[in-house]
């Protein structure tokens, strides 16, 4: 009855956010605004993970507006619902690509949408941005010309994990023996790992097995009863939704410590934990960069966006590890036009193709980002033509019953490990794609 509940409020907020944005979207060609398409799942099974996200990402948007645009250029944007289906999100993706002037940028939010859009972005030369999801492999910007995994990808993630449970045991040798299982969503987010960790247990010797959760994740019980039987020293859960909650629970009914147990980033938001309380204390999952609670980037919006009467969702939710997500993922989407302007004219509307080059060099140092109101909560980002995700560290946080707390340094993932694996799957898909890999002098056109 609860998600019943949650996913009629959804579908409400939806209806009203289409209805107050379509006067702005309409208005932007002759605005001549800078058009950001905005895929969103606030309705269906993932919704309450995907509302603080959505919430965020268009609350910085209109952030910028609320501070005169980009270099006086103001923006414009439209949501459409994708229900985190991969098909949907193929059609908003038709729908919004030509829409005021032509888009700027996808954000996805779905690796499963990744895949498919990965195929139609070089041919429409629009970017796409996926701050710490869709293709491991992305990251080699000389095969994936329009893919920027910002910030980290899923073998980053998994890596960090490897090497923090290394910390934790007292060396990578302290791993032999040891049995490491992944729970993951039966879905290419799900399996994005899984290179990586095997990878891993080869060269550490530890025992590592996979079992898949089909989606939306409710049904847990012949996974649980496989940990009970194997009982694993640790549990990576690789889900997203009700499958985090509900794999917690299980945890909880089956005893499972869950100190022993590691989120990926998204998988250790509130919405995953806070149904569970007290039961989840001392569960463990990655930051992408960011954790909860308040930076200025929160007070701006909260000065010049909610007390506007303007903001997207709660104010409450304000400063939430997700929401604070979709703050990141907006701005990343900015600065990649701001910078973009410095190269084809400060105060004008670029295309998809000058965005590239913007994200290809994105150069957000930590004055950069504290000017920007992100001072503590993201560290620096660089790219080049080569690199396209321009970050790769992450942090442990742990959930102490009613709070996110930072529990470990920052890790950076191997670059010895990750780098040839990237190489070998990308030329891999070039192969497949009949590309060609960009030269070092093409990179400088």
């Amino acid at each position: 009855m609860k998600l019943k509940s949650l996913a009629l409020a959804a579908a409400v907020m939806a209806v009203g956010i289409s209805a107050t944005l379509a006067p702005v979207t309409a208005s932007a060609q002759a605005a001549k605004e800078q058009f950001f398409p905005v895929l969103v799942y606030r309705t269906g099974a993932y919704a309450p993970n995907g509302v603080p996200f959505a919430n965020g990402y268009v609350d910085y948007l209109k952030l910028v507006n609320a501070q005169g645009g980009i270099n006086g250029v103001k923006l414009s944007f439209e949501e459409c619902e994708t229900g985190y289906a991969t098909d949907r999100g193929v059609e908003c993706y038709e729908r919004l690509k030509g829409k005021n002037g032509g888009a700027t940028v996808f954000q996805p939010l779905s690796t499963g949408i990744t895949f498919a859009l990965t195929e139609k972005a070089p041919a429409d030369k629009i970017p796409l941005i996926t701050a710490g999801y869709g293709r491991s492999e992305s990251a080699d910007g000389n095969v994936f010309k329009w893919n920027f995994p910002l910030a980290g990808t899923y073998w980053v993630a998994a890596d960090v994990l490897i090497q923090h449970l290394a910390k934790k045991e007292g060396g990578f040798d302290k791993l032999k023996g040891k049995k490491i299982t992944l729970v993951y969503h039966d879905s290419p987010y799900g399996k994005e790992p899984i290179p990586l960790l095997t990878e891993r247990s080869k060269m550490h010797g530890f025992e590592f097995s996979a079992i898949p959760v089909t989606h939306p994740g409710v049904e847990q019980k012949a996974a649980w009863l496989q940990i009970r039987q194997s009982r694993p020293d640790y549990i990576l859960l690789w889900g997203w939704g009700v499958m985090n909650s509900a794999a917690l629970k299980e945890a909880v009914a089956t005893g499972y410590p869950r100190d022993k147990m590691y989120g990926v980033w998204w998988a250790a938001a509130e919405p995953d934990v806070k149904d569970v309380g007290e039961g989840a204390k001392g569960y463990n999952g990655l930051a992408l960069q960011h954790g909860a609670g308040q930076a200025k980037v929160h007070q701006d919006v909260l000065k010049l966006v909610h007390e506007k009467g303007q903001g997207t969702g709660p104010k409450e939710e304000v400063g939430t590890v997700l929401y604070t997500r979709g703050l990141m993922s907006a701005m990343l989407a900015v600065e990649g036009v701001r910078r973009a302007q410095e190269r084809y004219g400060k105060g004008k509307v670029v295309s998809g193709e000058q965005a590239r080059w913007g994200y290809e060099n994105l150069a957000l140092d930590q004055k950069k980002l504290d000017a920007l109101g992100f001072s503590g909560v993201m560290r620096p980002i660089s790219t080049s033509c080569a690199d396209h995700m321009g970050a790769s560290y992450a942090r442990v946080h742990t959930w102490d019953g009613s709070k996110w707390n930072f529990s470990s340094d920052w890790f950076q993932s191997d670059d010895q490990i990750i780098k040839p694996m990237v190489k070998a799957a990308a030329d891999k898909y070039a192969s497949e794609k009949k590309l060609t890999r960009r030269t070092p002098e093409e990179c400088q056109s």
